[in-house]
C-alpha cells in the first residue's frame, strides 16, 4: 500500500505521507489505509527501506550528462585552407603485463599532411610537450585543432596550450561519427613522419 501511495505522489516526506494515509482512512473511509494511518513517521521511513517495499517500487535516476565547456562541439570548417588538424590517440596494446605505448596521430584536413608521435603514457606530463612539438612540426600555421571527446584532449592543460597558440579548439558532436573520421581512419600504419619521444 505504501509503495503504491508513494508511486502516485512521487514519494512525499514522512509527515505528508502520514497525513495522506490518515485522510484516506478517516475522511474518505478507505479501510485499507487503517494500519498506515496509525503508524509513526519513523516507521514509515523504516518501511521504505524494507525489501518488500523496494521489490514493489523501483526508482531509477537517469544518468546526467556532464557538459565540458572546453572546446566547441562542432565539425571544424577549414574553408579549403591548410592548418586544420584532426587528432586521435591509439593504444598499441599491452604485452606480458607491460603497458604498451600510445601513438598520437595528427592529420591536416586539406593537405593530408600527417604527423605521428609516440608517448609512454597519455597523461598531461607526457602529452603536453609532445603536442607542442607535434604542432610545431607542421609546415604551415595551425589554425584549428579537432579531437574526439577523450579526456586526454578535453582538459584544461590542452585548452590552455591551444589558447596560448591562438588555435581554435573543436570537439566531436554526439552521434556524429564522421566528425573525426579523418584521424580515426589513419591508424599510424603508413606514417610519413614519426617523432619518438
Amino acid at each position: 500500500m505504501l509503495a503504491a501511495l508513494d508511486e502516485r505522489h512521487n514519494t512525499l516526506s514522512g509527515p505528508a505521507t502520514k497525513k495522506l494515509c490518515e485522510r484516506a482512512y478517516q475522511v474518505f473511509g478507505e479501510t485499507e489505509y487503517q494500519r498506515l494511518a496509525g503508524i509513526s513517521i519513523a516507521h514509515l521511513y523504516n518501511l521504505r527501506k524494507s525489501i518488500s517495499y523496494i521489490g514493489h517500487r523501483h526508482q531509477y535516476e537517469k544518468t546526467k550528462p556532464v557538459r565540458s565547456k572546453i572546446g566547441e562541439r562542432r565539425k571544424p570548417n577549414a574553408n579549403g585552407q591548410p592548418g586544420f588538424v584532426r587528432i586521435d590517440s591509439v593504444h598499441q596494446g599491452d604485452q606480458d603485463g607491460v603497458k604498451g605505448v600510445y601513438h598520437i596521430n595528427a592529420v591536416d584536413e586539406i593537405t593530408q599532411f600527417e604527423v605521428v608521435c609516440t608517448v609512454e603514457k597519455i597523461s598531461e606530463h607526457y602529452l603536453i610537450p609532445v603536442l607542442e612539438q607535434l604542432l610545431d612540426t607542421f609546415p604551415f600555421v595551425i589554425k584549428g585543432f579537432h579531437s574526439d571527446n577523450g579526456s586526454e584532449y578535453i582538459n584544461k592543460q590542452v585548452a590552455k596550450l591551444l589558447e596560448k597558440l591562438l588555435i581554435e579548439f573543436t570537439k566531436s558532436r554526439a552521434r556524429q561519427t564522421n566528425d573525426n573520421a579523418l584521424a580515426e581512419s589513419k591508424k599510424c600504419l603508413d606514417c610519413p613522419q614519426i617523432l619518438g619521444l
